[in-house]
């Protein structure tokens, strides 16, 4: 078992936030004394009054020290990492950094940030760079999957401010979801969505280009083309005003920029018909939908990725803000856009500046406002001007233009677009530190110099802002683990080596938030939207004891849950901007050498690159390896097949997957997963697939269209290896590692000899060795024991043949096998007392397929009967739209099969 980190035995129940998606929903962590903590939801958090997903409910199973990085690294002259004190690395940065911002300037330095940090490590790493150092070379990975809806606020606004609020969920009567998997990417929301829809009849529209899961319970689904969202919303502009169900005094009193805006959406789609033509939908479906949002006052439009993740994706929301404005349907009770934060804490980095185009609490790169920040900071060097975004500040590393590089938090040879290129451009910078939780992952990998080791979820304490503009704490439940640290205290501690030290005197992170939240009062009279004064001089017990609170939070001022209803927009004018779009259209185009388009995204139970995630047993289950989903009309003209392997490739590189073949994809478009990374699987870097085309406004690029070909992979054997031990396979595997019970699972295809796997396994094994050869039949099992419980085990053979993964995943996970489990193991087969429960379905209680399908078999017909036989579908909600799918492929129950036979 994973050794698990500390914890003190005076700890009891601590209320905290999870460190996932943007939803914020509060956690209880019980530590068990031995290192782990039991979790559940906090059922008086207002995020998510005790609901949580499959991830969250997993977090107790990722808090193991294995691969945690507990103590500062150098890579030393003989190129290994070797372990030193705290400050000789820190002197050793801070030495480096300050020789090159000497030599080259501080355009020469740059962090990358993550929306997983808390808000105060943002700030500090903020106000280091902009500040003192004197770059705007800060950015984050937040860049990959908000910067559109930032820059769309900021057009249309004035600022990057969320109107709504989650209460809107529950009294909108139509919710539109628009490039968002919310059923798996924010269950917790919407299962929200779905009571309301259940106990008000609120209806729902899902607007993209998959079929997901979340379209299961739409009233109106509209699988439009990728990349023609702005068209839609663009003839929905046109429809409105053509209708007169244009709010014309809102638009009168509040607004500036219609006119221009109605005349382009004229140009892009002037008619029902053509937006249909724009789109490829049907004029039924268009029609459809835009009589429902005229017909609906309270109506809430969520969008997310599919919209964000664009190089027209800043266009795409403020078509959609357009619409809101000119019916006027913003900041009102169960009216607004509504953006879905896609981490725990990219709310908060915005908030401190993040992103290199912005500046703390909410300022830009205006004259008034660099004074500002300036004189509040007393800063002795601030920038003047906005820094590199993150796709462009790769290049720059690439150009040898950057030449010290700090990582914080995230992994960008993984995440980034065209990420063979960002990889190899880390090999080339002067100085590459990270701060991590992990001692290796693909970015540790591509050259890091120094290793800074942070504190993880459950050892650090902080804010972070959710969705909705509510800040809540994280709150430290286990002691940290060998020398880690808070990230705050990292950056101020090289803050103070280069001669910055007044500046960087916290002592807590209640320090840091007070500065902060003074800093976001500062001369800020309500013509800043964000303002947390009334926080500013907190005490540490009041920080400590804070409950979850929104912004804005105005000294003497009344809470406020939303913004707009009634104008007050923070243009100098205080009036919003409609927006005129440029015609969508794709930064690239498909050929005869690359026919299709990639998609790329989320699955249901896993997290960016699985760091956390992918050390959790019960999230590996659902879908354990890497997938391209393939419509089947796709996979009968390229010559692939469900469950068979396709080589995908585009101009930036290639991956060998596992064919879903799915007629919930769109035909000419494949789908693929981005969790994979190169310590996870040997060939599934998503990423480096992806064109590192981004948009002109927010520098998001577009990782949801990039052409690409397919093209079948033949594998003669199939099977898996269990190990207690990580394992390094031979070369001419593909493998996919899986999180297991007691170790690591791999699932594994391959042409090579079945001796090869043999010699390699016996390199690995014990005396105690069982095997099962069968070469002609190209079958080989083989266990190796210790004491009374599997060790290594090993399962080849053609592509069915291999033996029952879950079955021997069992016995692996058992403490000691049984003389007859022992001599059945070989067979891969299940015995009495051990039937496979098959693949999980539902990740939060552990149910597999077939329990779920014998449970309908057995008369349980309804989503609501399996949750009474089987827990399934009871927590998060994310595996239900699966259950409502194998109930209607199971058909009539028998009963029932048996009553329409006599009937005819």
């Amino acid at each position: 078992m994973a050794q698990m980190t500390s914890a003190d035995s005076a700890l009891r129940e601590t209320r905290t936030t999870c460190p996932y998606c943007g939803v914020g929903c509060g956690v209880l962590a019980t530590p068990d004394n031995s290192g782990g903590a039991a979790i559940s939801g906090d059922p008086d958090h207002p995020a998510n009054f005790g609901r949580l997903c499959s991830k969250g409910s997993a977090l107790g199973e990722t808090l193991g020290l294995e691969d945690r990085l507990l103590y500062p690294m150098i890579r030393c002259s003989k190129g290994t990492m070797e372990r030193v004190a705290w400050s000789d690395a820190l002197d050793h940065v801070a030495h480096r950094f300050a020789h090159i911002i000497k030599r080259d300037g501080p355009g020469a330095v740059a962090f990358y940030l993550s929306g997983q940090l808390l808000t105060e490590d943002y700030y500090v790493a903020n106000k280091l760079m902009k500040g003192f150092i004197g770059s705007g070379n800060v950015d984050t990975n937040s860049r990959l999957c908000m910067a559109s809806s930032v820059a769309g606020h900021r057009r249309a606004f004035g600022a990057d401010t969320v109107p709504g609020c989650y209460e809107d969920l529950d009294q909108a009567d139509l919710l539109v979801l628009v490039g968002s998997n919310a059923a798996w990417c924010h269950p917790v929301l919407y299962q929200r969505m779905l009571a309301n829809k259940q106990k008000r009849g609120a209806r729902i529209v899902v607007i993209d280009p998959r079929r997901t899961d979340t379209s299961g319970d739409a009233d109106l689904f509209l699988g439009l083309k990728p990349g023609t969202d702005t068209a839609l919303f663009a003839g929905l502009l046109v429809q409105l005003a053509e209708t007169g169900a244009l709010d014309r005094d809102y638009i009168e009193q509040y607004t500036g920029g219609f006119d221009e805006a109605l005349a382009r959406a004229r140009s892009i789609a002037g008619s029902v018909g053509a937006t249909a033509l724009a789109t490829g939908l049907s004029e039924p479906g268009v029609a459809a939908f835009f009589q429902m949002f005229a017909a609906t006052p309270r109506v809430v439009t969520l969008y997310s990725q599919g919209v964000n993740q664009s190089a027209q994706g800043t266009d795409k929301v403020n078509a959609i803000i357009n619409c809101h404005l000119a019916t006027g349907r913003i900041g009102k009770s169960g009216a607004s856009p509504f953006s879905l934060t896609g981490q725990p804490n990219a709310m908060g980095g915005r908030e401190v500046g993040g992103l290199a185009n912005q500046l703390a609490a909410h300022m830009a790169f205006t004259p008034p406002d660099i004074d500002r920040v300036r004189r509040f900071w007393k800063a002795p060097h601030i920038a003047t001007h906005e820094g590199l975004k993150a796709v462009q500040m790769f290049e720059a590393v690439a150009r040898g233009e950057i030449k010290a590089l700090w990582v914080i938090g995230t992994n960008p040879a993984v995440s980034l677009p065209d990420a063979d290129v960002a990889r190899a451009a880390l090999k080339k910078l002067e100085l590459f530190v990270i701060s991590e939780n992990v001692l290796s992952n693909d970015t540790v990998k591509s050259g890091a110099h120094v290793l800074l080791p942070a504190q993880a979820w459950g050892e650090k304490s902080g804010t972070v802002t959710n969705s909705e503009r509510r800040i809540s704490r994280q709150r430290a439940f286990l002691n940290p683990p060998g020398e880690a640290k808070p990230d705050w205290w990292i950056v101020s501690e090289i803050a103070k080596r280069l001669g910055f030290g007044t500046g960087f005197n916290f002592n807590s992170a209640a320090d840091v938030f007070r500065e902060h939240a003074a800093l976001s009062a500062f001369e800020n009279s309500g013509g800043r939207d964000f303002d947390i004064g009334a926080l500013k001089s907190l005490s540490d017990e009041a920080f400590d004891a804070m409950a979850p609170v929104q912004w804005p939070a105005r000294e003497g001022a009344p809470e406020q849950a939303r913004f707009f209803a009634e104008g007050s927009f923070f243009a100098n004018d205080r009036r919003a901007r409609f927006i005129a779009p440029e015609i969508p259209a794709l930064r690239t185009e498909t050929t005869a050498g690359r026919p299709l388009r990639l998609n790329t995204g989320r699955i249901r139970d896993q997290w960016h690159t699985m760091t956390r995630t992918g050390v959790s047993p019960r999230l590996g289950q659902h879908l354990p390896e890497p997938f391209v989903e393939v419509h089947p009309d796709d996979a009968l003209r390229f010559g692939v097949f469900d469950d068979g392997f396709a080589r995908v490739t585009t101009d930036y590189g290639q991956c060998t997957l596992k064919v879903v073949v799915s007629d919930r994809q769109q035909r000419g478009m494949l789908f693929a997963p981005i969790h994979w990374s190169e310590a996870t699987a040997s060939a599934a870097r998503v990423g480096a697939l992806v064109a590192p085309f981004t948009d002109p406004f927010s520098g998001q690029p577009e990782n949801k269209a990039t052409p690409a070909s397919l093209v079948p992979y033949e594998y003669v054997f199939r099977g898996f290896a269990l190990s207690r031990t990580e394992l390094e396979l031979p070369p001419y595997a593909l493998w996919a590692r899986v999180a297991v019970t007691g170790g690591y699972g791999y699932l594994l295809a391959d042409n090579a000899d079945l001796a090869g796997w043999q010699s390699w396994l016996r390199s690995k094994a014990g005396s105690d060795l069982a095997e099962y050869k069968d070469f002609g039949g190209g079958i080989y099992r083989a266990a190796a024991f210790a004491g009374d419980r599997i060790d290594t085990c090993l399962f080849m053979g053609p592509a069915r043949d291999a033996g029952d993964w879950n079955v021997v995943k069992s016995l692996f996970a058992a403490e000691a096998l049984s003389d007859d489990q022992r001599r059945m193991l070989l067979s891969g087969k299940s015995m009495d007392g051990l039937a496979s429960a098959g693949p999980i379905v539902c990740a939060c209680f552990g149910v597999g397929r077939t329990t779920i399908l014998a449970a309908i078999a057995a008369g349980a017909n309804t989503v609501a009967e399996i949750g009474v036989r089987l827990n399934a579908g009871t927590n998060c909600g994310s595996c239900i739209p699966e259950l409502k799918r194998l109930i209607a492929q199971a058909g009539p129950p028998d009963s029932e099969r048996r009553q329409l036979a006599a009937a005819n």
